[in-house]
């Protein structure tokens, strides 16, 4: 199956809630954590109000199909927030897929397209965080991400753009 990635833009808010949503991942067998999580200050950061002139990302889409099956995203977030902050240059990355569409590809090429995308928009480094049992931590390495430190028991990781 052949897989398309467009931006992610503002009239995208609520599919971006969706997988910011998904991407709250926790180790097995916890599911999705509630809908209010996505509420809590340090979490509707990555997502509320999207469509600024720094928030990069792109949606997948399989072809001839019109709804989007992943999503991965970053940002530009103040004053210290989130858990992968770094600096003031540096944007944070979401990322996440249906689960019919996971472990089989393409979420490194999504990650890709949106790095590749981040790349044009001028950041020269991503930051992420995850957690240590999650299995995704193969393709993110793949993408070129590397562990820099641990914050409150998750991988911080940054690629060179």
């Amino acid at each position: 199956m052949s897989i398309t990635f467009t931006p992610l833009l503002a009239r995208h808010q609520d599919l971006l809630w969706r997988f910011l949503h998904i991407a709250l991942w926790d180790p097995p067998p916890a599911g999705l954590r509630p809908l209010e999580t996505l509420q809590l200050p340090g979490v509707r950061i990555y997502a509320e109000e999207w469509g600024c002139a720094t928030d990069v990302g792109v949606i997948a889409q399989p072809a001839g199909q019109t709804e989007a099956v992943g999503a991965c995203w970053m940002r530009l977030v103040p004053d210290g927030m989130g858990l992968a902050y770094v600096d003031e240059q540096t944007p944070q990355l979401g990322i996440a897929l249906l689960p019919a569409y996971q472990h089989q590809g393409y979420g490194r090429q999504m990650m890709l397209a949106a790095l590749d995308t981040a790349r044009h928009h001028g950041f020269r480094q991503v930051s992420l965080t995850v957690h240590p049992q999650n299995p995704a931590i193969r393709v993110y390495e793949s993408c070129g991400f590397v562990k820099t430190a641990i914050r409150n028991n998750y991988h911080l990781m940054l690629v060179q753009l």
